[in-house]
């Protein structure tokens, strides 16, 4: 008899979930587009973009980050009210028509879920720290001073300083993982998760497809409350220095093995409202023990169904280096789950600044040829670059409160540059202002520009997703690096039910040469440049910074 895993292993394309061949575009939604002229994007504005997002791109699926009421400390990541909509974003009426748009042209919707923590302004937080007897105290984490009034333990804010708070009124500390207006929910209270299920449930029924779930392995910690153990520096755990934060090694305020009985919970939710199509749960999960993070899949692939991989954030952009990168994912996943693949989001240096912008279209076609689910982040597209923030406009509190770190993230959700018009195009006429500034080489790098130059970036990006979307191999084909590779390259195969599409990548500012019988019959399909197609005959050519998709 076929086992659940068995099952979920051996899909056929007819029956694959949709989330597996999806493209996932995500929107910051202060940064989409401003319909109301407050400077500040809004649920409006993504429904006006719903034709670019639908026929321009083509994608498949949307991740919004959060819309919820808060009073905006984290820009949305401390919700005070998960069942409503900030009134700067609109209203509900408007998510609900956005919801049905989308659905309309096939597109689907995924949504933040934020369960580490709420706004201390949330009515939960509220009621909790109003004293010690109250129902809810026992919702967020409480504990008594040291003898000498010390906090607790020695677990550390990841935005600096101590993750504890004293609470005068009450005299105990309350524990924050991030920014001390973000108290950590207590989930080893069954009614915590039962009120979170319940939001789930919540959005669930009015049809979302899905959970981005921040912070994902945040949300139990060590019962014990012990203290983390000292680095003895500060060298990262992750690709980007946390400054303070990095100096322990964080073994016990976060990753506890008793979030896996949550997410197998959870995932048994989602599977009650996966008829007739099925809901995803993605975890952004920043663990490099990558056999720790495999874990987050599920024994029997029966947790989350994209653990967020950012693998490719934390390499050098060099082709053994990436390489190195995609084999040891495909070789650590359980049995049956699907990688994903990310170049870019709203906490990292935009991918045009990180990597150079003459390394965009290399990147474009890795990410939309790897087998996985890939993400794109808003901007991406036309080659947006790190904003210029001058200090009296810095907002980000990772920023603000670590100084000399070089955190702030307002760099990498600057607005969306839709046209060399005033604001470029993502506010109205009139608009005093944008929360954050435009950059400032909106006039040339924007969505009009390029939609006139077929062989602008954003015309690849088009043409991937196109081409992609044509090709089943590209959407669920197996991956094999090939065994001779040019220096300087990184090519590999997709191949599904006999069709064969080989990918080549040229790192290299000098050309580079592929020879190999499989091109025998070969044909190029599409030049990240954009400007050549046809048989190969045996030997594939490569220009400087060129990848070639070629079906064998």
């Amino acid at each position: 008899m076929e086992s659940e895993l068995d099952r979920k292993t051996n899909m056929t394309t007819e029956n694959t979930p949709w989330w597996k061949t999806a493209v996932i575009y995500q929107i910051y939604p202060r940064s989409f587009k401003d319909t109301s002229g407050n400077g500040i994007g809004d649920i409006p504005g993504i429904i006006e973009k719903i034709p670019y997002l639908a026929d321009t791109l083509g994608i498949d699926a949307i991740w919004i980050s959060p819309f919820y009421p808060s009073p905006m400390k984290d820009y949305g990541y401390d919700v005070s009210d998960y069942r409503e909509i900030h009134p700067l974003f609109g209203k509900m009426g408007d998510f609900d028509r956005l919801l049905a748009e989308l659905h309309s042209r096939s597109i689907k919707l995924i949504i933040d879920l934020v369960p580490n923590h709420s706004s201390d302004q949330h009515a939960w937080f509220k009621e909790s720290r109003s004293s010690r007897d109250n129902p809810k105290r026992d919702w967020y984490v409480w504990e008594d001073p040291k003898a000498d009034g010390s906090p607790p333990n020695n677990w550390l804010s990841v935005f600096g300083g101590p993750a504890w708070e004293l609470d005068s009124t009450t005299g105990q500390y309350y524990l924050h993982s991030f920014l001390k207006e973000q108290p950590d929910l207590n989930w080893r209270n069954p009614q915590v998760k039962e009120a979170m299920f319940n939001v789930v449930r919540y959005w669930l029924e009015k049809g979302v497809d899905g959970f981005r779930i921040d912070v994902a392995h945040f949300i139990m910690k060590d019962p014990d409350l012990r203290d983390n153990p000292l680095k003895g520096s500060t060298a990262p755990d992750i690709h980007r220095s946390l400054g303070e934060y990095d100096s322990q090694i964080h073994l016990y305020d976060k990753g506890h093995l008793d979030n896996h009985l949550v997410y197998r919970e959870l995932r048994t939710l989602l599977d009650q409202y996966s008829q007739p199509w099925e809901r995803v749960a993605i975890g952004e999960i920043h663990i490099f023990d990558w056999q720790e993070w495999a874990t987050y899949y599920g024994e029997d692939l029966d947790e989350l169904h994209l653990p967020y991989n950012f693998s490719l954030l934390a390499v050098d952009w060099d082709p053994k280096q990436v390489q190195r990168a995609v084999d040891q994912q495909e070789s650590i996943l359980p049995r049956g789950a699907w990688p994903t693949y990310v170049l870019g989001n709203h906490d990292e240096s935009r991918l045009a600044s990180r990597l150079g912008p003459e390394n965009t279209r290399l990147a474009a076609m890795l990410l939309l040829t790897l087998r996985g689910t890939p993400t794109i982040y808003y901007g991406e597209e036309i080659g947006m670059t790190d904003g210029q923030i001058p200090p009296d406009r810095e907002l980000d509190p990772a920023g603000l409160r670590q100084p000399g770190w070089n955190q702030g993230r307002d760099i990498c959700r600057t607005p969306m540059q839709w046209a060399n018009l005033p604001f470029a195009g993502f506010s109205p006429p009139g608009t005093a202002n944008t929360w954050l500034p435009i950059n400032s080489r909106y006039p040339e790098i924007n969505v009009e520009n390029q939609l006139a130059d077929e062989r602008s970036l954003l015309g690849l990006y088009r043409a991937l997703l196109r081409t992609r979307k044509a090709r089943t191999e590209l959407q669920l084909g197996e991956y094999q690096a090939l065994a001779d590779q040019p220096p300087d390259c990184f090519c590999f195969i997709r191949e599904h039910k006999n069709t064969r599409t080989l990918i080549s990548l040229n790192f290299s500012h000098e050309p580079r040469t592929l020879q190999s019988d499989l091109l025998k019959n070969g044909s190029i399909l599409l030049s990240s440049h954009q400007d050549r197609e046809g048989p190969v005959r045996r030997t594939l050519e490569l220009r400087p910074l060129e990848g070639c998709i070629v079906v064998l």
